[in-house]
């Protein structure tokens, strides 16, 4: 018997001029005879999570049965095709209500410590636990992401709480918050290569030069190595790279036209939605390329005053919150948390359809999207919406409503979720168990 079959590493990158560029997973990281369970299809586990701000409005959330086969609450009918992959945990609480605290508590299961000094202290988040256990393996041990640039609000921006708990939802330390990535321009860079300052990337932008033109020769030569399957799959991500990439360069070239706005950031689209979609495609990037395995997506501050035009809704976000029950500011905050749900949708659909080892990336995450509040108007810690998405290869059942008891400290989550990462977790933050996920 002869076995002819080339062997690519995992950890094979393509190489250019200060360009690194990793690979999807390939047929050729499997060596021939080799048991699944020893090589690169082994299923590599990643941890995502993602922050909507100002709760989901209740009443349109929650299912209104418990268990399997559950009907979609309205704010969730967009993820419909999902519902195999999802699992609902309702009755949870933070610790405290308020903006500053229900964020900074939200994935460290602590209570942020009451300053508007430089003096803030909360505990390390779940993300970075995670990261601290399966990062290891990975140029990033983890990525941060956001929408809103954060970086000017200092001091108090709630009340008796400094704004560092409202500006991140990822702790390195109890005393270290994590700064979150707006541009993706930047984060492009920070993942592929040749970064530089903006008016290098200006410069590039306007020679339309492209990172995959430094690894053509070497994507050349690695496309001769493979088989028939894995070069139409060398070339689809390569491919859907170009097109990230291609997408940032036009809003680069929109942003540099306008005279009046010269200082402004490269590669920060004005619409909110492409910027929300290049964020989500470079997160799905990250993991199909193996860069990091925990990625967290804040998409908006929580006390953001962003006004959604493309679904209607002009009046900003924070102020339509407080609603005092007046039904048109209801029914337009149904309508943001729903439009929120569909571009999660539409990331969804990117890690179903990408392939990863014997299933697809959304077979092998799991994705936790959600907010620190439930009922906006009053900033109530109680009952928050809570959405695992994702199989983690097999850990997790989905198409569950699991109602944990009232006021379950969502801290017991923090604690499942770590363990099924292999964190040996017995307490988190105020934690007083664990949910059965």
């Amino acid at each position: 018997m002869f076995i002819m079959k080339r062997f690519v590493n995992r950890r094979t990158v393509l190489r250019g001029l200060g360009a690194a560029v990793g690979l999807p997973f390939l047929e050729a990281m499997m060596p021939a005879l080799t048991a699944t369970a020893q090589t690169a299809a082994r299923p590599v586990r990643r941890f995502g999570v993602v922050f909507v701000p100002l709760g989901e409005r209740p009443g349109y959330w929650t299912p209104a049965k418990v268990g399997a086969d559950f009907d979609l609450p309205p704010i969730l009918e967009p993820l419909k095709q999902f519902q195999p992959w999802m699992t609902l945990v309702s009755e949870l609480c933070n610790p405290l209500d308020g903006h500053a605290v229900s964020v900074a508590a939200w994935l460290s299961g602590a209570i942020p410590f009451r300053t508007i000094a430089e003096n803030v202290r909360t505990g390390i988040t779940i993300d970075q636990v995670i990261a601290n256990k399966i990062g290891h393996e990975t140029l990033f041990p983890s990525l941060e992401l956001a929408t809103e640039d954060f970086t000017g609000w200092i001091g108090g921006c709630d009340t008796a709480y400094s704004c560092a708990y409202m500006n991140t939802i990822s702790w390195k330390s109890p005393a270290t918050p994590l700064p979150m990535e707006v541009n993706p321009r930047v984060l492009f860079e920070r993942m592929f290569g040749r970064p530089g300052t903006a008016a290098q990337r200006l410069g590039r932008m306007r020679e339309n030069r492209s990172i995959l033109d430094s690894v053509r020769e070497d994507g050349a030569d690695l496309a001769k190595k493979l088989g028939s399957g894995d070069r139409a799959r060398l070339n689809d991500y390569l491919d859907n790279v170009r097109e990230i990439e291609q997408r940032i360069q036009r809003t680069e070239s929109q942003n540099a036209s306008k005279a009046s706005v010269p200082d402004a950031p490269i590669g920060i689209p004005e619409s909110f939605e492409e910027h929300a979609m290049l964020m989500y495609d470079l997160f799905a990037a990250a993991w199909e390329a193996d860069i990091t395995r925990v990625v967290t997506y804040m998409k908006s501050r929580d006390a953001s005053q962003r006004v959604y035009p493309d679904i209607g809704v002009m009046e900003p976000h924070h102020a339509m919150s407080h609603h005092g029950n007046d039904p048109e500011k209801v029914s337009n905050l149904v309508k943001v948390n729903t439009y929120h749900v569909s571009l999660f949708g539409k990331f969804l659909d990117r890690l179903k359809s990408t392939p990863d080892g014997d299933g697809s990336l959304l077979d092998h995450s799991l994705i936790l999207y959600g907010s620190g509040m439930s009922e906006s108007d009053t900033h109530s810690r109680l009952n928050i919406p809570t959405l695992l998405v994702g199989g983690l290869s097999g850990q997790v059942k989905g198409n569950r409503h699991i109602q944990a008891p009232k006021e379950t400290p969502f801290a017991n989550l923090m604690v499942s979720l770590g363990n099924k990462y292999g964190c040996d977790l017995e307490k988190f933050g105020i934690s007083t168990g664990t949910v059965e996920i």
